[in-house]
């Protein structure tokens, strides 16, 4: 080796720092630790995923055993009033904690059967049912065209008007009974009626309730989302409002129609204060009315509970069968208004 050669080779040596043992014999370290550490989060990730697995699970068996407890409130006083109605009546007061889930023979029935020869149970379906229609299809009708026109035609104050029908939502029913009642009683003299007017007459139980605020907004925020071009391309084409309404906008809205019809359906099915002030007339009786003052007794009787609970079966039941029916029919009528307004 030369003398170039040889100071190269100790510039060479001297250039390597005197650390690099040290450094060569860290890495293993390093990679050791990062692997312990990798190890220790994966663990922790997976604690982590397990309590909230767990949580999860707790949140729904407390939410299931929630909603169960609240179910069996709701459903308890019918899975009663069934029960009680297949009673006799010395049954029901010998133990009246005791639940008859199935009926033991047709003697059970009995009280079903009684429902008929006590009250005139057939009058009153007969009435409710009239008034239902008929209050039904007027208030289809008036929803119908004030909807329509508070969505699509144009004229002055149309949002003031429909803002104070917005307002009247506010007020409650019952402080407009007084003066519904003196109107109907007072307002029937135009068809000689006579000195009661409307009172005691299929009148003063349809004609009040006719116009409901609520079902006007329902189907105007449901037309609300029909696209206005449809209006203008009929227009343009000599389509009559009418027609347009028939033909385009009542077929868009049918499931909101089908909706209101069957909330206006149970609304007369259902409804008691209105009746009970201004009918005395048996013949005029609507279900809820008749059924009172049929099972009405003496202060020294003994109330018939098992017979009272066998006719609410039998009125509840149409009920019931319409709300398993046609139950997917109101929540798509109601979850489609109310999104554009």
């Amino acid at each position: 080796m030369n003398e170039f050669e040889h100071e190269t080779q100790e510039n060479v040596n001297t250039s390597i720092p005197e650390n690099t043992e040290v450094a060569e014999s860290t890495v293993p370290l390093t990679e050791t630790d990062n692997l312990v550490q990798g190890v220790m989060h994966e663990k922790d990730m997976k604690t982590v995923a397990q309590k909230q697995a767990i949580g999860k699970i707790m949140g729904q068996v407390g939410l299931y055993a929630f909603l169960t407890i609240m179910a069996f409130i709701v459903v308890f006083p019918f899975i009663w009033m069934i029960a009680t109605s297949l009673k006799s009546l010395n049954e029901y007061y010998d133990a009246k904690l005791e639940l008859v889930l199935f009926p033991n023979g047709p003697r059970d029935f009995l009280n079903y059967a009684e429902v008929f020869s006590t009250t005139d149970l057939e009058d009153y379906f007969l009435n409710t049912l009239i008034i239902g229609v008929c209050s039904t299809v007027m208030s289809l009708v008036i929803t119908v065209l004030s909807a329509f026109a508070l969505a699509r035609l144009e004229f002055k104050g149309k949002n003031v008007l429909f803002a104070f029908l917005l307002a009247t939502m506010m007020i409650p029913g019952e402080l407009f009974t007084i003066t519904n009642y003196k109107t109907v009683g007072d307002f029937g003299w135009l068809m000689q009626f006579g000195e009661t007017g409307w009172l005691n007459s299929f009148f003063n139980l349809t004609i009040p309730f006719l116009v409901s605020v609520f079902y006007i907004y329902l189907l105007r925020q449901n037309f609300m989302q029909i696209p206005n071009e449809l209006y203008l391309a009929a227009k343009v084409d000599g389509t009559n409002d009418f027609k347009y309404l028939w033909k385009v906008m009542i077929p868009l809205a049918l499931p909101t129609l089908i909706s209101i019809t069957i909330l206006k359906m149970m609304g007369a099915w259902n409804t008691y204060m209105w009746p009970k002030l201004t009918t005395t007339n048996p013949d005029y009786y609507l279900i809820t009315i008749g059924l009172r003052e049929a099972f009405t007794s003496a202060d020294n009787q003994q109330p018939d509970i098992p017979l009272q609970m066998a006719a609410v079966t039998m009125v509840s039941i149409p009920l019931f069968l319409v709300f398993v029916f046609l139950r997917k029919y109101i929540m798509k009528g109601v979850s489609r208004s109310g999104i554009k307004g």
